[in-house]
């Protein structure tokens, strides 16, 4: 069981692309305990068993009642730090997909503030975007196109040509976006 859980711990670690100082400073765990735990060499008391659980955004039964069998359901918490790509006063992108199906599929949620610019250069040929409008107001421009969008419009467009989204309300906008490569 104890080999169970720390390879658990690393997995989950790993997955999140999380060094073992990242696990200690979301968890307040010892970077010494955590590698130890990871080793198969301590074996954590509830307390440090929970601050790991609560650094990974998992319940303690989430963490340790996976134990030993691999879920087929991967799961982004909302609190899960290490998935913010960017942050910013005007913008934020927070990745929603799997890491490892990065360059393949990817989907966002973006955060435009009042007046937020996102500009992309262009991606890979054949690489189209597709966005839907939670809230505000956007304009999409692709190339030399641009639509103007609100809550609920959804748009398709390429992204192998220099393109944008530009929040044209005073208002925060969030979007989900979805990044296909081809």
């Amino acid at each position: 069981m104890l080999d169970e859980f720390a390879r658990r711990v690393k997995d989950l670690r790993v997955a999140r692309q999380w060094s073992l100082d990242d696990l200690a400073k979301a968890s307040g765990v010892s970077r010494s305990m955590i590698s130890q735990i990871e080793r198969g060499e301590a074996n954590p008391t509830l307390a440090v068993t929970l601050r790991m659980a609560r650094g990974f955004g998992l319940s303690l039964s989430e963490l340790v009642e996976e134990t030993g069998r691999a879920s087929t359901i991967a799961v982004i918490r909302a609190n899960d730090r290490a998935h913010d790509f960017r942050r910013d006063a005007d913008v934020q992108i927070r990745t929603l997909s799997p890491l490892e199906m990065e360059k393949d599929i990817e989907i966002y949620e973006v955060k435009l503030g009042g007046g937020g610019v996102l500009r992309s250069a262009a991606h890979f040929e054949g690489t189209r975007e597709f966005l839907q409008v939670e809230t505000g107001k956007v304009r999409v421009e692709s190339g030399g196109d641009i639509e103007a969008l609100g809550k609920g419009d959804s748009a398709s467009y390429r992204a192998d040509v220099p393109h944008a989204i530009v929040n044209t309300g005073k208002g925060p906008a969030t979007v989900i976006l979805v990044v296909v490569y081809r």
